[in-house]
């Protein structure tokens, strides 16, 4: 797949849940070494700027700043508008959705998942 390469911020408040996408991510061939992480948006839109990736996967409901913040601040910024951003929540209510597609989500995906459906949104966000 070539994903190797790639760096990934997964932000997410539960430390388990940031675990688990981790895990899932390094089943389908991204490098440990570049999984980053961090618990809510404002620490997450710190380590991208400083570190660079090239793809968020980002919870909605965190404290201080949450995901759709986050995709917010990150689609105002110059440099990183284009970053892929791939949303994950358990909300699957249409007007939340709707939101995230209006402030230029890339894709979303409602917890619970499994390691096929993420594999499934992340080749719609890098196809091969």
């Amino acid at each position: 797949m070539g994903y190797e390469t790639k760096k990934v911020m997964v932000v997410d408040d539960s430390s388990v849940m940031r675990q688990i996408i981790k895990n899932n991510l390094k089943q389908l061939g991204f490098e440990h070494t570049n999984l980053l992480d961090a618990e809510d948006g404002e620490q997450a839109l710190k380590k991208i700027s400083e570190n660079g990736v090239d793809l968020v996967v980002s919870d909605w409901n965190m404290p201080k700043m949450t995901g759709i913040d986050l995709l917010k601040a990150v689609r105002s910024d110059g440099d990183l508008k284009e970053l892929p951003f791939l949303m994950v929540t358990s909300e699957a209510d249409r007007e939340k959705i709707m939101e995230a597609v209006q402030a230029g989500v890339n894709q979303y995906i409602v917890k619970p998942f499994n390691a096929s459906q993420l594999e499934e949104k992340i080749k719609e966000i890098f196809p091969s």
